[in-house]
């Protein structure tokens, strides 16, 4: 007797073995086109359409941190088609023959995302089973950081990558760590479990100001930071509407307006519309792509432009849930619209950038945080890398009220760290800042841009 649930088994591998073929029928084809545009390279992606190709293609731009100034997607039907218009990080077209090449590797692949994150921005971590990654998760508050790192020092763990994100009072880290004497992964159980718990001690915290919940996770190999953060911070926050999550919005809503994001039907074509504009930045249409990709919605038709002078970046989409429906209620609609601000300010840090550059070596962050933490100052974000036998380390800070950084408070931070240690970046998204003593933090969020409804001519150029 053959049991429903080994029918509908039969019939998925059926329907895999029959797209595996259709793409081995019909190969990719991509263009990198130096010539047809005066001010960006144009890259061209026709492949049979699957699963998450919009933002596997992103992906690959990303993890080169190259700039995404224009593009158009259209996925009808079977086939995907995408242009993007791309520049490096100084504004200029990609001449370097090893980075193209890798670019049209990765588009052309069937499972770049399952790839090592390989390319010129690799971080200098190392090797997938020569690292352990841990991810937490948990209510924010001055000094936490400092008390991870210091947590993972004392129980001789090295931090050799790892990224840091705050938003709405809330924390998530992915941090790869290796053993202090081996530089391997760390691959004991019962040193794994201890970790873990001391870590899940230091996320709780004294349980009087926690709201929500806290997670800690421990496994051998790396993640792609990035995408895993925004994953954590969208699962983190369906646990926060269950404890009042509007009132913990509500301070940094008033505060900060980073996005204005527009949710509409097109009952004619039964997609969703959704339109976004806000101050542009860098890796702004990954960060929105992976919003719409954790809450399910496939993107069939869109149009990205962040040329304008003004800076600010106007994106279109249009499009269904993946089980084949456009938006059916006001409450989802309202959680479409929410996510989508939080993926856009999560990576909008207003804080004063500060980079440590100096020989790695055990116990360093630990260092580093806890003068930050003494000098009462608070980490927005963090993005922590050793390249060659060298810390390279971003952090973007405030006061402990989240208020820019004075010079006083830097002055101090510089002379117990060294000079040559920490440097004063610049204001997020600004022109280099005074030296430290002038001046603080500038904030970047500034005026929002008046777009037009543009996307119909991509329906209508593409269905």
């Amino acid at each position: 007797m053959v049991r429903c649930g080994d029918m509908v088994a039969a019939e998925e591998e059926d329907d895999d073995e029959y797209a595996k073929l259709v793409r081995r029928m019909n190969p990719p084809r991509v263009v990198i086109d130096n010539d047809s545009c005066d001010n960006a390279t144009v890259i061209r992606v026709d492949r049979v359409k699957k699963h998450g190709i919009l933002l596997e293609a992103v992906q690959v731009l990303v993890d080169l941190n190259l700039v995404i100034t224009k593009a158009y997607i259209s996925s009808d039907g079977n086939w995907f088609m995408g242009v993007f218009n791309m520049t490096d990080q100084d504004g200029s077209k990609l001449q370097n023959k090893e980075v193209i090449d890798h670019i049209q590797k990765c588009l052309e692949s069937e499972d770049y995302l399952k790839l090592p994150a390989i390319g010129p921005t690799d971080g200098g971590a190392p090797p997938e089973d020569e690292s352990t990654s841990i991810e937490l998760t948990g209510t924010d508050r001055p000094g936490l950081l400092s008390e991870v790192c210091a947590v993972l020092a004392s129980l001789s763990c090295n931090i050799v990558k790892g990224e840091v994100w705050t938003h709405d009072r809330r924390a998530a880290a992915v941090i790869q760590i290796t053993d202090e004497a081996s530089g391997l992964a760390i691959h004991d159980a019962a040193r794994l479990s201890k970790v873990q718990e001391l870590l899940c001690n230091v996320m709780q915290g004294d349980g009087a100001s926690s709201r929500g919940t806290t997670r800690t996770g421990v496994s051998v190999g790396a993640a792609r930071a990035e995408r895993r953060l925004h994953k954590l911070m969208l699962d983190d926050d369906g646990g926060e509407e269950a404890v009042g999550g509007e009132d913990r919005r509500g301070e940094a809503r008033r505060k900060a307006a980073a996005a204005k994001v527009v949710v509409m039907d097109c009952a004619e074509r039964r997609y969703t519309v959704v339109i976004l504009r806000c101050r542009d930045r860098p890796k702004l249409l990954f960060d929105t792509l992976c919003a719409l990709s954790d809450l399910q919605y496939v993107v069939f038709h869109g149009t990205v432009d962040a040329e304008r002078r003004s800076r600010e970046a106007y994106q279109e989409y249009y499009v269904r849930h993946v089980d084949g429906y456009p938006v059916r209620s006001d409450a989802e609609r309202a959680r479409l619209v929410r996510c989508l601000e939080d993926a856009v300010e999560r990576r909008a840090s207003d804080g004063l950038e500060l980079e440590v550059r100096t020989e790695d070596r055990v116990g360093l962050l630990s260092e580093v945080t806890r003068v930050f933490r003494e000098n009462s100052l608070s980490i927005i974000r963090a993005a922590i890398a050793t390249r060659d036998g060298r810390a390279e380390d971003t952090f973007y800070v405030s006061d402990a009220y989240g208020n820019p950084v004075d010079g006083r408070t830097m002055d101090a931070v510089g002379e117990q760290l060294g000079d040559a240690v920490l440097r004063v970046k610049r204001g997020v998204g600004d022109a280099p800042v005074k030296p430290v003593a002038e001046g603080g933090a500038v904030s970047v969020l500034g005026s929002l841009l008046k777009g037009s409804f543009q996307g119909l001519r991509l329906i209508r150029s593409y269905s």
